[in-house]
């Protein structure tokens, strides 16, 4: 029975950081996150509830503007945090119905008693009954029913509805490509897998979860912000609560005062209090804090990364030591022609267009490089196979270890030095003795040389010669260099890891940019680095995709393992990268230093824009028992209602006008940390004390337009 799914996959919802139906749709968790048993997991926040409802109660008990208009800010000052929060959710949760629509209710070809060679005895079964160890048949236009491992058969996979990527993959038994995903289809071929998951817990399942921050975990730092900001609340709260027992015991003593907003009893002294209270704790900073996390993984798994843990992101952004495969990272992975070397008074030219003939059958990665080489470097047209009718091919064979093409009464060849020279050598010719220097040179550089002959008749008779030498090297990815250097800059060190020799490895690192090397690496050698460098203090982060590579994910801090590697990788690492792109490690890190910045610039904007607020409300609340303190009115502002209504605003929008910053994170750039800290304490500490004087004086000049506030 063939599985099939009624709903097909969509990419994931890719919206505006405020998109108003995005903001709608979140509205309704905003106001249900007003249940004091979810806010109390914010501890700023649920005091600022606590003082909403307390100033509504002493509203109700004797109405006015002023009291009615403070209580209603301080609603929405709650309502504007939990907004935050249920916008960030709110984009993991679209992206979160995209990937149910890859879970079906799938039915499973079990087979009983499977070993290899004996076909086993098929039933069906639903695939949520499935249990770990399980082995089930899969073939072409079928969904594999569950994550596991191929341990027989080889097949191309469409895992569009994990990764989004539309080219179909292979998969086989052995090897590191074995892992399949539940969900994802069988195009062609049949293949048996065995299932490596627990019922309810599939790649798909966590997904879901982790994406709609069901269970995002807060991280270290982010529980120790959110203890500073509470003790730093709860000393507010016993600082604002002895203000009403002082001021009684001063307007006692001066009994010639007037009433005023504070210290009379007119009903509203309670919510003035409040107001002062909100004003001074870091509401700012304890509206966004959840945000901030759950927008950082966001950025993860719109960039197709899957973080296990906020954790994981966060040393992302402490990491110190970045380990990089060389090939596919660090290089294009396939051996590419950079230069043509003439020897015997060949012209470049000659030896380009003999070495694109011997290449035009090749469609290996190497041989479509000369090609393209000779037709760029040289201007010499890329001629194809069909054209040339009268051409007798020559494919490489491991006993000659050459290839070429014999036309026009000439025979080229090009291959291995050695198979070359001694073909040369057979047919008359002689070896020049610049050759053996050239192809050493290349060698020691961590290229590889390919040495073109040919032999032809002229009026002579036979002629065999060496044409020259074409230097193949791997070649590193365009603006790598760059790309290390902004890592250096950031005070990371970086680590090429290879199976090349240590002269091959030193050419490629000295060409890339990078700070080491560890050349002819083994497992053991990558899981010792990563011990060393830990041990110094420092935290690691790399790739892998291999069986052999888990333990060295397992132990590096930030280990990010291929979506299309083992069962064992995945696992091992706290990082799953569908896109399989190794040099996505690069962008890992800059996504969590830039959850680090956003963190830290946004607590310094808090704590900065409090010191506005002191200077409104403070002033309006004593002036009348202390005149000198009208000094600190530098604002001129209106009148002590108007001054406490503003900050209170003032308090609200701020929130309101972060929440984008939070979500998007603040621009990265790779420097210092110093320089990266003078230049956030300069913008968000320095403008975090100016825009709030700004937006001050701005609302209280609106105020002043309401009834009974002239």
């Amino acid at each position: 029975m063939r599985a099939t799914t009624q709903d097909s996959v969509a990419e994931p919802v890719r919206g505006g950081l405020l998109d108003p139906a995005m903001v709608f749709r979140s509205l309704p968790a905003a106001l249900r996150k007003l249940d004091p048993r979810t806010l109390w997991r914010n501890p700023v926040m649920f005091i600022v509830e606590v003082g909403a409802v307390w100033s509504t109660i002493l509203a109700v008990g004797k109405p006015s503007w002023f009291g009615w208009l403070v209580v209603f800010w301080l609603w929405l000052t709650v309502l504007f945090a939990n907004l935050a929060e249920a916008v960030a959710e709110g984009r993991g949760k679209a992206q979160a119905d995209t990937l149910r629509k890859a879970k079906a209710d799938t039915i499973a070809r079990r087979l009983r008693d499977w070993s290899p060679g004996a076909p086993g005895v098929e039933e069906q079964v639903p695939a949520s009954l499935l249990q770990q160890g399980d082995i089930v048949v899969v073939e072409a236009g079928q969904i594999i029913p569950g994550d596991g491992d191929v341990v027989e058969g080889i097949a191309s996979v469409d895992e569009s509805a994990i990764t989004g990527e539309s080219a179909p993959v292979i998969r086989e038994s052995g090897g590191d490509r074995s892992a399949v995903t539940g969900g994802t289809i069988v195009l062609s071929d049949r293949i048996v897998v065995k299932i490596t998951q627990k019922p309810g817990q599939s790649f798909v399942d966590r997904m879901i979860a982790l994406v709609e921050g069901a269970n995002r975990q807060k991280t270290p730092n982010e529980i120790a912000l959110n203890i500073l900001l509470a003790a730093l609340s709860l000393i507010f709260v016993f600082a604002v609560a002895t203000l009403q027992p002082l001021a009684i015991y001063s307007k006692a003593d001066n009994p010639g005062v007037p009433d005023t907003v504070a210290l009379g009893g007119d009903g509203v002294a309670g919510i003035v209090l409040v107001a002062l209270l909100v004003c001074l704790i870091p509401t700012t900073i304890g509206a966004l804090l959840s945000a901030i996390g759950i927008a950082g993984m966001d950025r993860l798994v719109q960039r197709n990364v899957l973080a296990m843990s906020g954790r994981a992101v966060e040393a992302a952004g402490d990491v110190n030591t970045l380990l990089l495969d060389k090939t596919g990272t660090i290089t294009l992975g396939s051996r590419q022609a950079a230069e043509f070397i003439p020897v015997g008074g060949v012209t470049p030219e000659e030896l380009a267009d003999t070495a694109q003939l011997a290449s035009l059958a090749d469609e290996t990665p190497e041989g479509r490089s000369v090609v393209v080489y000779a037709k760029e470097t040289y201007g010499i047209r890329a001629r194809e196979p069909g054209e040339l009718t009268d051409a007798s091919w020559v494919a490489f064979s491991a006993t000659t270890r050459m290839s070429g093409v014999d036309i026009d009464g000439r025979r080229l060849r090009k291959g291995a030095a050695n198979a070359v020279a001694e073909w040369v050598r057979s047919h008359g010719g002689i070896v020049p003795t610049a050759l053996g220097r050239i192809v050493d040179g290349i060698s020691a550089a961590g290229g590889t040389p390919l040495v073109v002959g040919r032999v032809s008749a002229d009026a002579d008779g036979q002629k065999a010669e060496v044409l020259g030498v074409i230097h193949l090297k791997d070649v590193v990815k365009r603006g790598m260099r760059d790309r290390f250097a902004a890592m250096r800059r950031m005070g990371i060190r970086t680590v090429m890891i290879t199976g090349d020799n240590p002269l091959t490895a030193k050419a490629i690192a000295d060409e890339a940019g990078v700070d080491d090397f560890l050349a002819e690496a083994t497992p053991e050698d990558k899981l010792m680095l990563i011990k060393r460098e830990q041990a110094g203090g420092r935290l690691v982060a790399m790739t892998g995709d291999g069986t052999n590579d888990a333990p060295a994910l397992a132990q590096a801090d930030v280990g990010v393992a291929m979506n299309t590697g083992t069962t064992a990788a995945k696992e091992a690492g706290n990082m799953v990268d569908l896109d399989s792109d190794p040099t996505k490690l690069i962008e890992i890190v800059e996504i969590g230093k830039q959850l680090l910045i956003t963190r830290g610039a946004l607590t310094t904007f808090s704590i900065a824009n409090d010191i506005a607020k002191y200077f409104a409300i403070i002033p309006a609340m004593f002036v009348a028992l202390f005149p000198g303190l009208d000094l600190l009115n530098v604002m001129r502002l209106h009148s002590p209602q108007s001054a406490i209504l503003s900050a209170v605003i003032f308090n609200a929008l701020v929130i309101a006008a972060l929440i984008p910053l939070a979500l998007r994170g603040v621009r990265y750039t790779p420097a210092s940390a110093s320089k990266l800290l003078s230049r956030n304490l300069y913008r968000y500490g320095l403008g975090g004390i100016i825009t709030p004087f700004i937006g001050i004086k701005l609302i209280d000049l609106l105020i002043q337009l309401l009834p009974g506030m002239s």
